[in-house]
């Protein structure tokens, strides 16, 4: 013969299933993956140039000036055109770190020391990783773009980057 689970044993047995689906990471299905990622957001943009030994690159530019654009960035976003990229004003200058969480594509990163000079070169970042990305010394402004881009265009610490931010100080 057998005896009724006390009350609370019972309620454990019914509710296991659920905590086991609950626990278990989300699966994705294939409609998910073609969902869009959110669209490019309403930034202000601005003409750039990056000018190097191989000539002058035009670019088009969304400036991240708020600490809530800085920190979501390029975050979730489509690869970045050859032609576009992100600008995050640094003022004033400081020591400037980044990192690629939640970014699915690679970036080249460019740090510019006040003046508009390139001090540094962050090529081909790795998606999705949250190893920090320094400047090594105070920007004025950090630009990313496309990532292998700086390589196609010649980029090398020295080159000049000219921008203005139309809504700026």
């Amino acid at each position: 013969m057998s005896r009724p689970l006390p009350r609370a044993a019972a309620a454990l047995l019914l509710l296991f299933p659920l905590l086991a689906v609950a626990c278990q990471p989300p699966l994705i299905s294939a409609a998910a993956e073609d969902r869009p990622i959110p669209a490019a957001s309403e930034l202000t943009t601005a003409p750039l140039a990056i000018v190097t030994g191989k000539g002058a690159f035009s670019f088009v530019v969304e400036i991240a000036r708020s600490e809530a654009e800085q920190a979501q960035g390029l975050k979730h976003r489509r690869p970045l055109a050859p032609d576009r990229g992100m600008i995050f004003p640094m003022r004033p200058a400081r020591l400037a770190s980044f990192w690629m969480k939640d970014t699915p594509s690679p970036l080249d990163i460019i740090f510019i020391a006040p003046g508009g000079t390139v001090a540094r070169v962050a090529a081909m970042t790795k998606p999705y990783s949250l190893d920090p990305i320094d400047s090594g010394v105070p920007v004025e402004a950090v630009l990313e773009i496309a990532g292998g881009r700086a390589e196609q265009i010649g980029l090398q610490p020295g080159d000049r980057v000219n921008w203005r931010d139309p809504g700026g100080e």
